[in-house]
């Protein structure tokens, strides 16, 4: 089924930012790279599955499965977004599915890949899954899932049919549960935010899907923008009472805050005072956010403990810096004529940080139109970035990264950075 054109270009969008996103700068030699795996179990939907193992491996590692969105496939993915170079860091596997369908999108809605052991894309993503675990000791009890737009509404169904096998999933513009069911490949009214219902009703469709069910129901974080163009806004709200009703809680949340500028931020904990549902609204942003790959990990707990193996490759470029500092290293992960993207490394110093600030001199006249992951203050060359609640401590030598797009032309040469612990 064609892709209405607005959405077509779109993802042709996407993917040319992926691929701009794949012109890094060099980075050292390391012996881990993105391997494609074959003969993995059932395979229903006929996906191909692709595999990270970092260098460094936890001896009982967690496994995180990353899912595309339309247009896409899991080399693009793996080159797009930071899962794998924070699986560098916390010693975790990823894996990444891929589509093999002329469209790209993953199967959401036939009632196949919406139940327990179904059929369809649904089943071939857990056969990638318990083959992952199987041959690489990966930790069923620390099995994730997270996805953008099409992979974000793969998330949806995966925790809803199969809450056996994932833990917790973080969706990046989604729909909820069953939005597409019996559609095809694409759902109007649910795109279009024309489908509503009850609490009660969204619940009923998780569990049914997996009929008889009794065991503990995964957690799931949702990201949505405001502005979305492809998949509205509407269906934030929707996923916060399908999956707040799935656990039993009441659609008021216990917290609310703001993370970071223009972030919205609700949390839904169970009586014991556990997070079950964590929803964060960004404002102004449209269907293509930024994926905030750092909150997902904090928020599955892949974080909480790194690799267990010595390392053998891929040292860190800058040693930690004295007792009670920090760094910060810069880079340009994609430019164009009008704009680019950036990151910046912050590395805690021998004591570790409870809070750093970056001094980022950006050139006059540069404009950042999206950030991630830091707190940002001043313009051109007196701006400056704090950490946000989830990123400011830091162990000795433990790093995080925040990044921003902006309008203008990339530094050159590559500004040094003064950083501050707090």
């Amino acid at each position: 089924m064609r892709l209405p054109k607005a959405l077509h270009a779109l993802w042709i969008v996407l993917a040319t930012a992926v691929v701009a996103a794949t012109l890094l700068v060099a980075s050292p030699a390391k012996a881990a790279t993105l391997t494609e795996v074959t003969n993995f179990g059932a395979n229903p939907g006929n996906l191909r599955m692709y595999v990270y193992v970092p260098d460094r491996v936890a001896a009982r590692p967690g496994l995180l499965v990353a899912v595309h969105y339309c247009t896409g496939n899991g080399p693009a993915f793996y080159n797009g977004t930071e899962f794998a170079r924070l699986a560098d860091q916390y010693g975790y596997v990823v894996v990444y599915p891929s589509v093999t369908a002329s469209d790209g999108c993953f199967d959401v809605a036939s009632t196949a890949t919406l139940t327990h052991n179904g059929g369809s894309d649904s089943l071939s993503i857990v056969s990638m899954t318990r083959y992952a675990q199987q041959t690489y000791n990966a930790d069923p009890s620390r099995t994730f899932v997270t996805g953008v737009s099409s992979g974000a509404m793969m998330t949806n169904v995966l925790l809803g049919a199969y809450p056996d096998v994932f833990r917790a999933g973080a969706a990046f513009a989604g729909v909820p549960f069953g939005c597409f069911a019996g559609s095809g490949k694409w759902n109007s009214q649910c795109a279009q935010g024309q489908l509503t219902r009850t609490p009660q009703q969204w619940g009923d469709l998780v569990r049914n899907a997996y009929p008889g069910y009794t065991g503990a129901r995964p957690r799931m974080q949702l990201w949505h923008g405001t502005n979305d163009e492809t998949l509205s806004y509407v269906n934030f709200g929707e996923a916060i009472k399908q999956w707040t009703n799935v656990h039993g809680l009441s659609q008021t949340p216990t917290s609310t805050d703001s993370p970071q500028s223009g972030w919205t931020r609700t949390r839904y904990a169970n009586s014991g005072g556990q997070v079950q549902v964590e929803a964060v609204s960004m404002a102004n942003t449209s269907h293509n956010l930024p994926v905030q790959a750092s909150a997902a990990i904090a928020f599955f707990g892949l974080n909480s403990s790194g690799p267990t193996n010595p390392p053998t490759s891929n040292p860190p470029t800058t040693p930690p810096p004295g007792n009670g500092g920090c760094t910060a290293v810069f880079r340009v992960t994609s430019s164009w004529q009008a704009g680019y993207v950036a990151s910046v490394r912050v590395t805690a110093g021998s004591a570790g940080v409870n809070g750093w600030r970056v001094g980022l001199p950006l050139p006059s006249g540069t404009t950042v139109v999206n950030s991630w992951s830091g707190q940002f203050s001043g313009s051109g060359s007196a701006t400056q970035v704090s950490n946000v609640s989830y990123n400011g401590r830091l162990t000795a030598g433990a790093a995080t990264e925040f990044g921003f797009q902006a309008n203008g032309a990339a530094p050159n040469p590559v500004p040094s950075l003064s950083c501050t612990a707090l």
